[in-house]
């Protein structure tokens, strides 16, 4: 690690730990952030964004019906920043057929993610954030996928760094020491939990660089560092249903992402990754309402489509199954609607009729079908560019 790119009034200092190795260690929040003209206007339209997204969920008729496509995608997005090649389409799949995992065996680790964010928010309404539950979070997380064999679960007990490179000499950035974490981890977990007067969106950007910046597992901390803030979000109660997540922006600006988390530590510019992030929010709740709005229109074009005299509830029901997995088969359709195998084959048959659902195994047997319009909501690339 290069020392001299870290100034003095960055956000960290050097150190050398136990193991011989110069890390970083950083102070505790909060920074002394001056709040000038730029840092304001970016957390009013953040705010305004933010406020728009609220509205149209108050709205929604089901919001369930978009909380779990909402949550797949970003599975698969914050993944992504980690390298995995996993699409959308895979998980929703995997969902449907397991055995998908043999030919992408990425898959897993993001459906871990799904696993460990429904966790997260179903704790989270009974419990307040803590360094037990955020074990927990991470032991699902790596559970049975790569880095599974760094103790899941366990703050690390070894010297780890951020960077390519073999030799944590050469690396950018190193956490601190393992025996720093205790009274890191301690103080983040305060700050999370203390009644401030700082607006909750600079307290969320503040929360995800520390907790990126201490790097507390020996892996996953980027994945769990982004899933924090989806959890955070929703507790805090920042909107009515969790409909907002961030990865998407940051994928798209990867570069821009780490370079503003690295500049905090090296420079102390907290004020720059602030309004990184506060565009991120705004950027990610208007996509958020322009997603929304064509998922529910394509719903009611679709339920007006299969509306007649003699439609069944059931039918109905099946639809309004495709927007939690837009994937399904004979036995993913019998167990949702609770019926006989034979009325379910006969529900799906009706929705491939009406050009909803169309079969894409052109097997006999252990046949899967898709309603790829909801995947094309969901995966298409939005209209803007996150530099607003």
């Amino acid at each position: 690690m290069d020392q001299r790119s870290f100034r003095a009034e960055g956000w960290v200092r050097i150190i050398r730990g136990v193991e011989g190795f110069d890390a970083c260690v950083p102070n505790n929040l909060p920074p002394d952030v001056t709040f000038d003209g730029t840092l304001v206007s970016s957390l009013s339209a953040a705010d305004r964004a933010l406020g728009q997204l609220a509205g149209i969920a108050r709205t929604l008729p089901n919001p369930r019906l978009l909380i779990r496509s909402f949550i797949s995608r970003e599975a698969v997005l914050s993944s992504r920043i980690e390298g995995t090649k996993t699409t959308l389409s895979d998980l929703f799949l995997f969902e449907v057929t397991p055995a998908l995992e043999e030919s992408v065996p990425d898959v897993r680790e993001v459906a871990n993610y799904v696993r460990a964010l429904d966790h997260g928010l179903e704790r989270l309404r009974q419990i307040p954030l803590s360094l037990n539950l955020i074990r927990e979070l991470h032991g699902i997380l790596l559970e049975g996928v790569r880095g599974s064999d760094r103790h899941p679960g366990q703050f690390r007990r070894c010297q780890n760094w951020i960077g390519s490179s073999r030799h944590v000499e050469d690396a950018i950035y190193v956490p601190p020491p393992h025996e720093r974490l205790a009274e890191l981890l301690s103080a983040f977990e305060r700050f999370v939990n203390t009644p401030s007067d700082i607006p909750l969106l600079v307290r969320l950007a503040m929360i995800h660089y520390q907790f990126e910046a201490i790097h507390p597992f020996e892996d996953g901390n980027g994945r769990l560092g982004r899933l924090l803030l989806s959890l955070l979000l929703d507790s805090e109660r920042a909107l009515p249903h969790p409909v907002l997540y961030l990865s998407a922006y940051f994928e798209r600006h990867r570069s821009d992402y780490y370079e503003h988390l690295l500049d905090v530590s090296r420079r102390g510019a907290w004020s720059g990754w602030i309004q990184f992030f506060l565009r991120g929010v705004a950027d990610q709740s208007i996509d958020a309402v322009e997603r929304a709005q064509q998922l529910l229109a394509l719903r009611n074009r679709w339920a007006e489509r299969c509306q007649t005299a003699r439609t069944s509830a059931l039918l109905l029901k099946l639809l309004d199954g495709l927007f939690h997995n837009p994937f399904t088969n004979l036995a993913r359709a019998t167990a949702w609607l609770e019926v006989q195998p034979q009325s379910a084959q006969n529900n799906i048959n009706q929705l491939i009729k009406h050009g909803i659902l169309e079969e894409i195994t052109g097997q006999r047997r252990n046949r899967v079908y898709a309603a790829r319009e909801i995947v094309r909501v969901l995966e298409q690339t939005p209209a803007f560019d996150g530099t607003r």
